[in-house]
């Protein structure tokens, strides 16, 4: 995968970090971990399991390229700090879809309880407010009369209850998707296959001007 991954970026800057000096790069390579470093390597070790899930998500929607969609990683608002993993232009040029991806907990099923989306008995739903959030930005930063905007969470490892979530959030006028990867692209190629090329260009065309690649100090 070529494309820069903000994640794995993140928890590369974080071991580099807890190595900076003279006497910290000795210590690591003779083996020794400063309290500091092993903090570091911890966070580090997070953010690397989250960076093997949005590979595997870019993996997944490099396939849709060949049904007309345009993909764009790791991106954001002009303005913003915050990255979003995906964005995917419909080929009918009347729907963009925000996608988050997580990677969760292999042994816990991820379902929706009274409302709110856990994986196992741990709340995330804060992960699916999140990207409402996201796509609630983007569309009005996009600002395209006649284009839905879809916030889809994909989750590895947990595996979805019955395959496909529909959870509320509030602030957010529709459902929220949660999927896991083996129905995120049945459920992006069902979308209308109808196509209009002219207007898909300029949705992309919007897109790029908006959303900028994500860098650390962007």
């Amino acid at each position: 995968m070529t494309r820069r991954n903000s994640a794995a970026a993140r928890a590369a800057a974080l071991r580099a970090g807890a190595r900076k000096g003279l006497w910290r790069r000795f210590l690591s390579a003779v083996g020794v971990r400063t309290a500091g470093m092993r903090r570091a390597d911890s966070a580090a070790a997070r953010w690397e399991h989250g960076a093997v899930g949005e590979d595997v998500t870019a993996g997944l929607l490099a396939a849709l390229g060949a049904r007309g969609w345009a993909v764009r990683h790791d991106v954001r608002l002009r303005g913003r700090q915050f990255n979003v993993d995906h964005v995917a232009v419909s080929p009918c040029g009347t729907a963009l879809v925000v996608l988050d991806t997580k990677n969760w907990h292999r042994g816990r099923t991820t379902t929706v309880t009274g409302g709110r989306v856990c994986c196992g008995t741990e709340d995330r739903h804060d992960q699916v407010e999140k990207v409402a959030k996201y796509a609630g930005l983007v569309s009005r930063a996009l600002n395209l009369p006649g284009v839905v905007v879809w916030p889809l969470l994909v989750v590895h490892g947990s595996p979805v209850a019955g395959g496909h979530l529909e959870a509320r959030v509030q602030g957010w006028e529709g459902p929220v998707y949660v999927l896991g990867p083996d129905r995120l692209l049945p459920t992006l190629a069902g979308a209308p296959r109808t196509t209009d090329a002219r207007r898909a260009a300029a949705v992309v065309a919007r897109v790029d001007s908006v959303l900028l690649p994500y860098t650390e100090r962007s």
